[in-house]
């Protein structure tokens, strides 16, 4: 059990090895594990292949062959974080993103603000507790410990102090609900006597709040595997003659040969029909940009497609909508784990309309957060707009093409499940662009990440590069997130006021 327990100490070192940027540290490491090894301590083994359970690992960026931009930026990232992590290694197909993703991280984390070091680590496992993502709550137990955390919060929120305690409710309600937040939820927090929040300690924590629901999304989007030395992501056990043994299935993981079967998973589809179906989408843009030459639709006509798009995607949800239950293990860093994702028009409730014109981003939230917490504002707003406007002009396998039309969409759609709308656009392109499989995986990936599976990322845009999916999984992460601070903003501002 002793050499078992060196054994997994030296896992961190192990993947340290194979992941570090810089290729003398990979070798000095290596040759440690060597020596270690010879003295008869088991090092673990990985349980899974590559940083994502649903591209394949010869199909990432491997440490090592990536090109100077990314060599930069994995330094970057492995002096901040200590090690090159599997998000990382996943965002890493568009480097510009995940410039200002690690940019903004940091601020939030490391730099100077309104919270205690301590405090934002504790929220980050708040938040992606709340969507039952072990891969986050892991990450964030470490380095809360590192930050001199005490020990005994991490038995269970109720463990922590009272003013933490108090942000469960905004908690879950921006993960789940935002549209439910009121100025008096935010009162709630601003005046309880001896453990109330300052405007500025909450500005940043709804801030972490959202940054890390919606990095859940992506999580569980991109199928990211468990790191190397954290619960689930090793085994001690023998690989079995058909290269995978049961504790592997227990963690998601089922042998190399299934992963690589085929890039459509368990859904057989011929080359021909993929390209036809790239071909279809490319003509249904073309058409509809022709139709915006030649007519617009009235304001009421827009009005009644945004309803109607509205009402449908409350019908969108996947055959495979089981309920999953929240380990305990997870769900002591919450309370009332019953509460979860709810169509807003369900149940004869009725929310009204979340008009951006009355109140958006660019025109109210960023200069609120800007004030309250400074430099966060323009941190997001950059990162928000790389999201949005990020393009190589590719389509599966075509080249030069315009795909705003189709990011505005994806964008709309999910502002539009949270009841989010704009006054200048037709919601009637969404169904014209958006198919229903699309459709499933998007709202899944958005409203209940936890229930996102491989076959869920597999039957959409089938002919499309793993780089494309990991870019639509950058729009619902950031789309998602301006969605949960236009409430929340709006709520502060309200009260405000």
């Amino acid at each position: 059990a002793a050499r078992d327990g060196l054994g997994e100490a030296l896992a961190r070192l192990l993947m340290l090895s194979k992941r570090c940027p810089f290729p003398d540290v990979r070798e000095k490491s290596e040759a440690i594990l060597s020596g270690v090894q010879e003295l008869g301590i088991r090092i673990p083994r990985p349980l899974g292949h590559g940083p994502s359970r649903f591209i394949p690992e010869k199909e990432t960026i491997q440490v090592g062959k990536e090109d100077a931009t990314m060599h930069t930026l994995f330094a970057e990232s492995f002096a901040t974080l200590g090690r090159l992590d599997n998000v990382t290694l996943v965002m890493v197909f568009h480097p510009q993103y995940l410039e200002s993703f690690l940019k903004t991280q940091h601020y939030l984390l490391q730099m100077d603000g309104p919270l205690p070091l301590h405090y934002r680590h504790y929220i980050g496992i708040m938040a992606a507790a709340r969507h039952q993502c072990s891969y986050l709550v892991n990450l964030h137990v470490n380095d809360f410990l590192h930050v001199g955390g005490d020990p005994k919060w991490l038995n269970g929120l109720e463990n922590a102090p009272q003013k933490l305690q108090n942000l469960g409710e905004l908690n879950k309600m921006l993960a789940h609900r935002p549209w439910l937040i009121t100025k008096e939820h935010i009162e709630q927090l601003l005046k309880t006597e001896e453990n109330s929040w300052s405007l500025a300690e909450l500005i940043h924590a709804v801030v972490l709040l959202t940054h890390y629901h919606s990095l859940a999304s992506f999580t569980f989007g991109c199928g990211i595997s468990p790191e190397i030395d954290c619960e689930g992501g090793h085994t001690f056990r023998p690989p079995s003659i058909s290269n995978y043994c049961i504790c592997d299935i227990t963690n998601g993981y089922h042998g190399v040969d299934e992963i690589h079967a085929s890039p459509a998973g368990s859904i057989p589809v011929s080359s021909t029909e993929s390209v036809c179906e790239v071909e279809a989408l490319m003509e249904k843009m073309k058409q509809l940009q022709e139709c915006r030459d030649e007519e617009e639709a009235s304001q009421e006509e827009m009005a009644t497609r945004f309803e109607r798009e509205k009402r449908e995607s409350m019908f969108v949800c996947s055959s495979e909508d089981e309920e999953s239950a929240a380990t305990r293990d997870v769900s002591r860093h919450f309370e009332d784990t019953s509460y979860g994702y709810k169509d807003f028009s369900r149940h004869g409730m009725h929310v009204p309309t979340f008009r951006v014109q009355d109140y958006s981003w660019e025109d109210h939230g960023y200069s609120l957060v800007n004030r309250l917490y400074p430099d966060v504002g323009q941190l997001l707003d950059e990162k928000f707009h790389i999201a949005y406007n990020l393009t190589y002009n590719t389509m599966a396998m075509h080249k030069d093409v315009d795909t705003s039309m189709l990011r505005r969409a994806i964008w709309n759609y999910i502002h539009c499940m949270f009841g989010i709308r704009y006054d200048d656009y037709d919601y009637g392109e969404i169904n014209q662009l958006l198919d229903r499989s699309f459709k499933v995986y998007i709202k899944t990936v958005v409203c209940t990440p936890e229930k996102t599976t491989k076959r869920m990322y597999d039957s959409f845009w089938r002919q499309f590069e793993h780089s494309e999916k990991v870019h639509v999984n950058l729009l619902l992460v950031e789309a998602r997130m301006q969605a949960e601070l236009l409430y929340a903003l709006r709520a502060i501002t309200r009260y405000m006021t």
